[in-house]
Parts: C-alpha cells; sequence; structure tokens
C-alpha cells in the first residue's frame, strides 16, 4: 500500500443492464467468464474483498428494481491496483466484449470513494455514492477513473 493510502481502502460500484436474462443463452458466454474472472480478481495485487452469494458471484443481488441491473461492488487498496485489474488480461478482454452482453449505459454506471481500511459499507451505501456522482460530479465522496481524487492523510491511530 503506498503512503498516499495508507489506512484508507478505495470502494467502486458498477453497474450494467444485461440485454437478456442471466439464463438467457445471449448471456451465456459472460456467464461462464463470471468464474474465472472472479478468482483472478480475489488473486489480484490489491484486492481486498467483494460482493458475493453463496454461488461465488453478485447476480442475484438486485439493488434496483430492474432485474436486469447487475451490480459489481468491491473494495481494493489502491485506485492503480484497480485500474491494473479492470485494464488488463482476461478482465480487459471481457470488457471489451461488454456490448454483447450488456446495454450501452447512457448515465454515470461507475463511482469510487475511499472508505477507512476494514470498513464493508453496506451496498446501499454503495448505490448512494452513485447517486451522488450522479448528481454532483467527481467529488472526494465519489469521483471515477478519468476524474479521481487522492485518498485522505492517514487517520490518527
Amino acid at each position: 500500500m503506498t503512503a498516499a493510502t495508507d489506512g484508507w481502502h478505495l470502494a467502486q460500484l458498477n453497474i450494467g443492464r444485461m440485454l437478456a436474462p442471466i439464463d438467457d443463452p445471449l448471456v451465456a458466454e459472460f456467464v461462464a467468464l463470471l468464474e474465472p474472472i472472479n478468482a483472478l480478481a480475489d488473486a489480484a495485487p490489491g484486492f481486498v474483498w467483494r460482493l458475493q452469494t453463496e454461488e461465488g458471484d453478485a447476480t442475484s443481488i438486485h439493488l434496483f428494481e430492474d432485474d436486469l441491473l447487475l451490480i459489481n461492488y468491491s473494495i481494493w487498496k489502491s485506485i492503480e491496483e484497480l485500474r491494473d485489474f479492470v485494464y488488463s488480461g482476461a478482465h480487459r478482454d471481457a470488457l471489451r466484449r461488454r456490448l454483447e452482453w450488456f446495454e450501452k449505459m447512457d448515465e454515470i454506471h461507475l463511482v469510487m470513494w475511499w472508505i477507512p481500511a476494514g470498513e464493508i459499507p453496506p451496498p446501499e451505501a454503495a448505490v448512494q455514492r452513485l447517486r451522488v456522482l450522479r448528481e454532483h460530479g467527481p467529488t472526494p465522496e465519489a469521483f471515477t477513473f478519468r476524474f479521481p481524487f487522492p485518498a485522505p492523510p492517514p487517520q490518527a491511530p
């Protein structure tokens, strides 16, 4: 962990609206990629935690009224480590294919914010951060890869 993130972790939520229900053949390739890519995330440098059910993913967790809206909620040690995972290897390859399985989102669908290391905010708090970003744009409370904010100063013991 870099000195700039001592005592802090990065929380991120991203959402996507599937083109079809999770059991539809149209999204079968995406579903087949879930387990191996989640395993890569779990082993990635800087990975801390991700929201998942006993099945090992979050496809059955619905935080919105629309059941086709899937979520990915995770915690990382730094923006750099999250960026390295997102934009490299198998995840990058799947990301390039996202329009085969997900609708193009017209509104902001990814939010990040700093949390005290060791804390895991409830998923509803992550949804609220997305709302803050959509309403106010990037701020230290809710930001994006394109407009990041540094971690707060180290916390006093």
